[in-house]
Order: structure tokens, then sequence, then C-alpha cells
């Protein structure tokens, strides 16, 4: 046979240029029953003579065998690997082709390697709940030109299963973008189809939270500029015999994301921001039916953020969307904003908006994504959402129930997952949200395949850096596939990753103590969310320890 085989970490990730040599090999690991487990196999040709490929195929034998999924991972293009100013530890900073897509293999079973070139597929076991205890082995049958070789992979399977997620996750969930990349009309069936396919492949990875377009969100928006309208909600002006504004709502559309959002696993609904972003100085762009009967934009950029019409519309619609939502029982899933990364110079501005509203949603979590501490010390916010980079004002303050986030400004020290990142800086996150007891994380693009300031829409196969915006992987953690399917990545992975690690970190404090894992994390120094060992073998042999303290 001329193509050779080595089974490796999950968080690898094998450039076309490297050497099958230079990789680890990786051939046994623990895990809880109940746990998504991934590891990889690194391929090469062998021939220098057979051009431009060799075919195989690949057979899994195991009694796991229905519950591995094996894709390909794909290289795709990266223009912008990361800022000028980062830190250094990335794979590389130089534009190129890199591994990230998560694709599915060739129908037929066909496999192809390319001599000079190294290919990685990517093995995924959903270990089920019910799952017998002990070692499983995973027997990789390598088949070409009637030959087969093997490789196995043991999988040690502990007597315990894997908590339920307790943190809340929300990558911004874009329908617009949906819409735009397949050419659909707006909330058609088959555009609500493909929002259920893409909310499910979000809910597999962890994202609990969805973004919820009542209005179409204000968010990357050039000032002046619109995004498709996804708006919810119907709006409808009537007048009163004095002639003032009576505002009514229909709610069927919201009905339908609720239903949807729960076929899909969706267990929080995050609604879009009550203002715009970066400054809180307007309204979103609300479409309705006027007093004339037209069909217009009614609030936007035109509309001020303290004007008397907008307050009184805007009370008028959370009280009748907050009865809506508790008719349907979902009242107590939602969480608000009220503008998105507002900065010290609209701290006036953020608290005259939040007062027009917060009685209303009082009892109700109201919670920014933001970075100045002045937000909380003044009560401005009673739930501030900090990047992973200016936390530590929060975290001494002792906040309950703190979140973080980062986003393509959280380029150095942090934690990210942009794709030029090696994946346990992704994945690493994780730990420290479990020494910090994070409640929360936020990202904003799950699938954002828009341009800067969505002046235009971009094909995420093509661009994956915004067009020449943010590192590449700051904007989307899915590909769009096929009739809707969204199509994992390697980035997203190693977020999801992180999470499954908390929860076997919570499984191991239930066992252990806190003390006995905190040991294990720290016990080459302390971890913060700017200071932790940047190999993957400290964090898989890290993993493995906390995996010891079940049994």
């Amino acid at each position: 046979m001329s193509v050779l085989f080595k089974t490796v970490s999950a968080l690898e990730k094998c450039f076309l240029d490297e050497s099958i040599d230079s990789k680890t090999a990786f051939t046994e690991a623990a895990v809880l029953r109940g746990e998504e487990f991934a590891f990889e196999i690194a391929y090469t040709g062998d021939n220098p003579a057979v051009f431009p490929r060799d075919t195989f195929r690949l057979r899994i034998d195991s009694d796991l065998a229905d519950s591995i999924t094996v894709r390909e991972i794909v290289s795709v293009p990266v223009r912008v690997p990361c800022f000028a100013s980062s830190d250094d530890n990335y794979l590389r900073k130089t534009p190129g082709l890199y591994p990230d897509l998560l694709a599915p293999c060739d129908p037929n079973g066909n496999l192809y390697a390319t001599p000079g070139q190294l290919k990685s597929l990517y093995v995924e076991v959903n270990v089920p709940e019910d799952c017998t205890p002990g070692a499983h082995t995973i027997t990789l049958v390598f088949i070409q030109n009637g030959e087969e070789r093997t490789a196995d992979f043991t999988l040690n399977v502990l007597d315990a299963v894997l908590p339920k997620q307790e943190t809340v996750v929300t990558e911004w969930f874009h329908t617009d973008c949906i819409a735009n990349y397949y050419n659909l009309e707006t909330f058609s069936e088959t555009h609500w189809d493909y929002i259920e396919k893409f909310m499910k492949t979000a809910v597999k990875n962890g994202i609990n939270a969805i973004l919820t377009p009542v209005f179409t969100p204000p968010l990357d928006t050039a000032v002046g500029g619109e995004r498709r309208t996804t708006q919810l909600v119907d709006v409808t002006e009537r007048t009163d015999i004095l002639g003032n504004s009576v505002w009514e709502f229909g709610f069927d559309k919201v009905e339908r994301w609720v239903e949807t959002g729960r076929r899909a696993g969706v267990q929080y609904f995050e609604i879009s921001h009550l203002y715009t972003q970066w400054g809180v100085a307007h309204a979103p762009k609300i479409m309705g039916t006027d007093r004339c009967g037209n069909y217009r934009r009614l609030f936007g950029w035109e509309t001020d953020s303290l004007s008397p019409e907008y307050k009184n519309f805007l009370r008028a619609f959370l009280t009748a969307f907050l009865a809506k939502m508790k008719e349907l029982g979902a009242d107590k899933q939602c969480f608000f904003h009220i503008s998105d990364e507002p900065g010290t110079a609209h701290l006036d501005a953020y608290r005259n908006a939040k007062a027009q509203i917060e009685d209303i949603l009082e009892g109700y979590p109201i919670m920014d994504a933001l970075s100045n501490f002045e937000f909380y010390q003044t009560g401005a916010v009673d739930h501030p959402i900090p990047s992973n980079n200016h936390i530590e004002p929060f975290l001494e303050a002792g906040i309950p129930g703190l979140w973080t986030y980062y986003c393509c400004s959280q380029h150095s020290l942090v934690s990210n997952r942009f794709i030029a990142m090696p994946m346990q800086r992704g994945r690493v996150i994780g730990m420290q949200m479990y020494k910090y007891n994070i409640a929360g994380f936020l990202q904003w693009g799950y699938n954002f395949y828009n341009s800067c300031h969505s002046t235009r829409t971009v094909n995420p196969y093509e661009v994956t850096d915004g067009d020449y915006w943010v590192p590449a992987g700051d904007t989307f953690s899915v590909y769009p596939g096929e009739n809707g399917e969204a199509l994992e990545s390697l980035h997203l992975k190693s977020f999801t990753m992180a999470l499954t690690d908390m929860r076997a970190m919570k499984a191991a404090e239930a066992k252990a103590g806190r003390e006995a894992v905190m040991a294990i994390l720290e016990r080459e120094g302390e971890i913060t969310f700017k200071q932790y060992p940047h190999s993957a073998q400290w964090l898989l042999e890290t993993r493995e320890m906390i995996n010891d303290l079940r049994k």
C-alpha cells in the first residue's frame, strides 16, 4: 500500500505541507458515558509515482460503530491569520490554506491521499449514556487495491455519565445570513427548515441560547445602512381618539420560533438588542404598517433612542411580548440586551435608555457585552458580560453568575477560536471558566456571512475573515452546507471540547471535591485567563487526570 496513516489527537491541525512524522501518535483515551469524543487520522501518499492521488477506503469495526462519524478535515483559505500586534501563540501567521472545515466524506466511500500532502480525518464518537463501561476497541480498516491494513484506537469508557451542561452559551445566530447565502425568501418554509437545521447543530455543540430577532438585530450594521429584515414580530400602528399612536403586535412567527427552538433543544431565548450597537444612540430597524396602511420602516437610524415615540412603542411591545412568552411558558427562558459593547462615553446614554423600560423587565436578566467596570460599579448593569481580557476587576468584585465573551479584540494572551490558533488555545477556556465559576459565555458569530458592517454578503468558503476585517474564524464557526446543513469546523470543536471539559470537571468535583480538581488544574502553577500552559500535551494529561478522579 502506498498510503501512510497515523491516529493523532483531535487537538492536531494537519497542514498540507507538513510531514506525518511530525505528528505524535495518539492511540488511547478515557471518556465518560454520554460524552462526544474525537480523534483524528492523519494520512498522506507515500508513492511519488502516483499523481495526483491514491484512492482508499476506510471501514470501522467496533461495537461503537453506530455511534461513530468520520468526516474529512478540509483546508480553507486564510488571508488574515491574526493581527500584526497579536502574540506568538499561533500555529502560523502567514496567509495560506488552514485545516478547519469538517466535511462529509464521499458517499461512495472513496478517500484520496496525495503524495507530499498531509491530510486528516475527524473521527467523532458520541458515546451512548448506556454504554458498557470498560475498554472499547475501535479498529480502523484501511482498504486499498483489495488489501487491508488496520490500526486500533482504545476508548476507555468510565462508569459515570457526563453531567448536563449548566453553562449558558450563545453564539449569535444570524437568521438573515442563512436567507442570504441560500437565496431564500425570509421566513419561507425552506428558510424555517434551514433555521432549524442550523439550530440543531448549534445545540449539538453546547450552544443552548439562540439570538431571537424580535426585530432585525442592530448588530454589525453600518450607520445608516440596513441588514435584511428578519423581524419575528408583526407591528401595526393605530390611533386613539386623541390621535396618539396605539400599537398592535402579531406573534405568530415568535410562536413558531419558540417551537422550532424547542424541537432543536434550545433552552434559552436571547432577545435581540433594543437599541443600536456601540453607543445606544438609535432604535433598531423596526418594520410595520403605519396608521395610513403603509408597510414601511417605523423606527431606525432616524430615531433617537430617547425619543418619546420610541419609548412608548418599546414599553407597549415589551408588555405584549412578555405576556405572549408567559403564555408559551418561555418568559423565564428569556434574557434581554440594551446595546452591544457600549464604552464609558456611552454610560449615561445606556443608563437613560435602560431606565425607559427596566421596570417592565424587572425580574428578567438584562445583560450586555462590555469591558468597562464602571457599568457594573455604577449599577448601570447588574449582569455584565466582560471580555476575557478585561475580566479581572469583575472577578475581584465577586459578581455572582458572571459571564464572559471574546471577539476579534481578544487576540493576545487569552483564549480564542481563530483558525490560526492551536486547538488547545480554544479548548483551555473550559478549564478557566471552571476555575472562576463562569455561568455563561457569548460569542458574536455563529454564522455571520457578511463583510464588515454588513455592507455585502460573502462566501464563507472563500472569505473567512469578513472581507479583510478580522482574523479568520472570528465571524462564523459553521459553514453553510447542502440543503441547509450547518457544517462544523475545528475552531467550533475546540470550544465544544472546552464545554465538555467543564462538565467532566463538575463530575470529578462531585466525586472527589473541588480542591482535588483544582490541584490537578494548577499542578504547574496558577491558571488565569491570561496565564496557562500552551501545550496540547498538558491539556490532554489534565483531562486524563480529571477522568482518573472518577475511577
